[in-house]
């Protein structure tokens, strides 16, 4: 199946705008199995940031679930979407457009984590706040991993 050029990066952005580590812990576990990503990836090659990132990325999923977890829409909330949609966005890209695959991840996550947030919010008051972020781990996690998988396709290491 062919992926038009950059639309992997703009939903790895979808991504990181509901959970800000799951793009780079999806990227970690495809490069811990082998795969390569069509963008340069410089950081998430090195062992220390490649098991940094699924710690985090696990992290994650067990803060939001707190009754004092911030918003996502936060300053420190975005500058976590922005430095981990454009990391993944950049190595989802094609070689050579990396730039162009971060910028496009950025654009769709900062915007986006505001949908989320209201989104989720609305959820919260149906659902309760564990519950919901249950339910949105589940989505938001399968749809990482399936952006990554649909990117790296073949391309073994």
């Amino acid at each position: 199946m062919k992926v038009p050029r950059l639309l992997s990066s703009a939903l790895i952005g979808a991504v990181a705008s509901a959970r800000s580590m799951t793009p780079m812990a999806s990227i970690a576990a495809a490069r811990l199995l082998g795969y390569r990503t069509p963008g340069r990836l410089v950081l998430l090659d090195r062992p220390l940031f490649k098991f940094g990132a699924l710690a985090m990325g696990v992290g994650e999923l067990f803060g939001d679930k707190m009754k004092t977890a911030p918003d996502r829409t936060v300053f420190l909330g975005l500058l976590a979407r922005t430095l981990s949609a454009g990391i993944a966005g950049a190595a989802l890209a094609p070689k050579g457009r990396e730039d162009v695959g971060a910028t496009v991840a950025v654009a769709t996550a900062v915007p986006l984590a505001y949908l989320t947030l209201a989104a989720r919010e609305r959820a919260m008051a149906r659902m309760g706040q564990t519950r919901s972020g249950l339910i949105e781990d589940a989505l938001i996690v399968a749809a990482g991993v399936a952006v990554v998988a649909l990117a790296v396709g073949r391309r073994r290491t």
